[in-house]
Parts: C-alpha cells; sequence; structure tokens
C-alpha cells in the first residue's frame, strides 16, 4: 500500500529534490544526469523510475521561510484529503520563528515542541530532520552523540526516536569501511538502542541493504 507522504523541504527546491529521488530510484549517477552524460541504457530506466514516481503519493513542499503554523494548516488538509501517513520536515532549523522568543535556543525549542504536537494530533509519525553542532567536528571521535543535536536539549527530550548517520569514509578515505553508512539509534523510547550498518551507493544517494549488495557483486 502507498502511503501518503508530505515532505516540506526547506534546503532544497522541489526540482533538486525531484531529481536526486528519480536518480535514486532509477540508479543512474546523478552527477551525469545533471551534466547531460546519461548512457543509452539510462533513458529506459529513467522514464519508468518517472512513472512510478509520479503515481506515488508525495506531497512536496518547498516554500521557504515556512512557519510551523503553516506546516500544520497544511499537515492536517493533507490528513483530511489524503489520509496523510507520514509527515518529514528536512530541516528543523530552517523552519521560520514566530517572532516571539527572546533567544535561538528558545526558537528551537517552541518548534520541536510544535512539531510533537502536530504529529500526536494527526497521530502519525513526523520525521524532522536536524543540524548538529560544530562539536563532532573538533573531537577525535566524529561519531554523533545526543548531545551534538543543535542549538537545543528540546530536541531529544521530544522526540521518540533520534537516529544518527555516520560514514567512516568521509572522514577518513582509506578505511576498510568504504560505502557503509552506520544507522546510530542513540534513542528509542519505546525500544533498544544500537546500530545497522547499510550500504551507501554515493552516485545514487541511495541506502541498501548489505546483503543485497553483495549478492549482486
Amino acid at each position: 500500500k502507498n502511503i501518503p507522504v508530505a515532505l516540506f523541504s526547506l534546503e532544497m527546491s522541489k526540482s533538486q529534490l525531484v531529481q536526486r529521488m528519480l536518480c535514486s530510484e532509477a540508479r543512474v549517477d546523478a552527477h551525469n544526469l545533471r551534466k547531460g552524460r546519461l548512457a543509452e541504457s539510462d533513458w529506459p530506466t529513467l522514464s519508468m523510475a518517472a512513472g512510478r514516481l509520479a503515481s506515488a503519493p508525495i506531497f512536496i513542499d518547498d516554500t521557504a521561510g515556512i512557519t510551523c503554523l503553516e506546516i500544520k494548516a497544511k499537515a492536517r488538509r493533507l490528513k483530511a484529503q489524503h489520509d496523510l501517513g507520514l509527515i518529514i520536515v528536512d530541516y528543523l532549523q530552517l523552519i521560520a520563528s514566530s517572532g516571539r522568543v527572546e533567544n535561538r535556543q528558545q526558537e528551537i525549542s517552541e518548534i520541536s515542541r510544535s512539531l510533537k504536537g502536530l504529529a500526536r494530533e494527526l497521530n502519525i509519525p513526523l520525521i524532522a530532520v536536524s543540524q548538529l553542532s560544530r562539536a563532532v567536528e573538533q573531537r577525535i571521535e566524529r561519531k554523533p552523540r545526543l548531545s551534538d543535536l543543535r542549538e537545543s536539549g528540546a530536541i531529544e527530550q521530544d522526540a521518540d526516536l533520534v537516529v544518527f548517520l555516520y560514514r567512516e569514509e568521509y572522514y577518513k578515505p582509506k578505511t576498510e569501511r568504504k560505502g557503509i553508512a552506520e544507522v546510530i539509534i542513540s534513542k528509542q523510547r519505546n525500544g533498544p538502542t544500537g546500530q545497522i550498518d547499510l550500504a551507501f551507493i554515493k552516485e545514487y544517494a541511495k541506502f541498501e541493504n548489505l546483503t543485497r549488495i553483495s549478492e549482486e557483486e
């Protein structure tokens, strides 16, 4: 069953996001698409992927400077009209302030609580992407921690689940763990924490199960 998804993209434009989704779905190198260097065999797979995405119930909103009130209003409308099943916000720190807060930390806390309230009101999961503080770059161990969530402890407090992504290859190009992304579950209100390894295919900006990659090789 296709679950309707609302994606509020505050960093990337709708066209940029769709291009990434298309390359990921078709398994076509995004760099080659941008440069117009596609192989003849890429066109059929792109066409098929475009058809699948066109029929998918994905609602992308790339309104610049959107506020929490606007996100809530649009999400409620999508819930009523399309039985919305998931909300994604990319990313939390770019949501515009209501203008009634004293500092940045209080502002992020207000946004975090508001998104938490929306998820509970509509009774659907909400994924909020967050920036990390610069402290990650200033230490030897680069794996993210809960304390690295930028500008507010409210994000950690409000979230039912906190998941970090870490690629050793990004910091250590000669590592033996090339093409592997660590999915670090640092908080789970109703379950265990831990780590899962996934394959990361850079040219497609795509995550896949490691078992599938090894089978293809």
